[in-house]
């Protein structure tokens, strides 16, 4: 009898052995790129024994982005044996790099607000089914560090205006996203003063105040971030906070004999081969690069701005700051414009 028992142990030993050769990397993992670059996402594929090859017919690997609480997939890419397809805005930007037997990594190319997020990598092999998942963030998400720049935003409808996935999809659409407390924070620490609250990605609505006074919370109020908690997503409306990360391509004031409706405006970049600027784009070169111009110029959105890293008189005299002009009519020919030339 006790033979036998240890047979049977011996035999369930191995078997185990044989169904748990493959395991995934730890998760979850975060990785952090710029707007416009290109990033890989580690997965692999650990054994023990045997040669095991993504070449071969029966291991199957797809790459997918989900949403945070799950409930929403994305197909990225799949790939079975030499077979490989990819799907949607990631056709054509999404590569397994597969620098040895074991490496499902994802390569991707050009990268751009709206592929920040989660990625779930899933090998499957036999009996295995192995998930890695992988947080792709905006670079100096761990902190300005002279890596990104936090902005406040409203759209033409004018200010509060925004429920929350209203105001994901305005820093979507400005190639940033909505910032987060700690991006916010850093903000301050580095000069931010702003009395319109807006969003965070955590779902509260705050803002950053250095000079306490009476419309902003109260001057006896010290200085820090205004915090009204956490809000309803659906029926609350603010502004927004949008964090943007370094221009990996050149902003640029387009010199123009003549003043610009909106469209003529976008045309005008166009026929530069650019596109028309982004307010991420003057955020970014204004806080980054030291951009400065006293020029006021169309934007993507159809607002006018400036931006000055060196106050002066008639610019910005008081501040170092971007301008807000505002949403004036679109056919007005009193504007000039800011362009944007990503990088070839």
């Amino acid at each position: 009898m006790l033979s036998l028992l240890c047979t049977t142990i011996l035999s369930l030993t191995l078997a185990s052995s044989v169904y748990s050769e493959v395991t995934s990397t730890p998760s979850p993992v975060k990785i952090y790129a710029s707007l416009g670059s290109n990033v890989t996402l580690p997965c692999r594929l650990y054994h023990t024994s045997g040669i095991m090859s993504f070449g071969n017919v029966g291991i199957r690997v797809k790459w997918s982005k989900v949403s945070e609480d799950d409930s929403l997939e994305e197909d990225v890419m799949v790939s079975m044996g030499f077979h490989k397809k990819s799907y949607g805005s990631f056709r054509g930007r999404v590569f397994l790099q597969e620098a040895d037997s074991e490496d499902a990594s994802l390569m991707i190319t050009d990268i751009s607000a709206d592929d920040m997020g989660k990625y779930r990598c899933e090998i499957i092999n036999g009996m295995d089914d192995n998930i890695v998942e992988i947080t792709l963030e905006m670079q100096g998400s761990e902190g300005l560090n002279g890596k990104g720049v936090v902005f406040p935003y409203h759209p033409r409808l004018g200010r509060y205006n925004l429920n929350f996935h209203d105001a994901e999809q305005a820093c979507l659409d400005q190639d940033a996203v909505v910032a987060s407390f700690d991006q916010l924070y850093e903000a301050w620490k580095d000069g931010l003063d702003w009395c319109n609250a807006g969003w965070l990605d955590d779902g509260t609505v705050q803002y950053p105040i250095r000079s306490p006074r009476e419309p902003c919370g109260g001057s006896d109020a010290g200085a820090g971030l205004r915090n009204y908690g956490v809000r309803d997503k659906s029926m609350s409306r603010y502004d927004v906070f949008c964090f943007t990360s370094a221009n990996e391509g050149q902003f640029y004031w387009l010199v123009q004999p003549d003043r610009l409706t909106y469209d003529e405006a976008v045309q005008a970049c166009l026929d530069d081969d650019a596109e028309i600027a982004k307010v991420s784009h003057m955020y970014a070169a204004w806080k980054l690069q030291g951009y400065d111009r006293c020029d006021a110029g169309w934007l993507a959105d159809g607002s006018v701005r400036y931006p000055i890293s060196r106050p002066r008189k008639n610019c910005s005299p008081t501040e170092a700051a971007v301008r807000f002009v505002g949403f004036p009519d679109k056919k007005q020919k009193l504007y000039g414009v800011y362009c944007y030339k990503t990088q070839q």
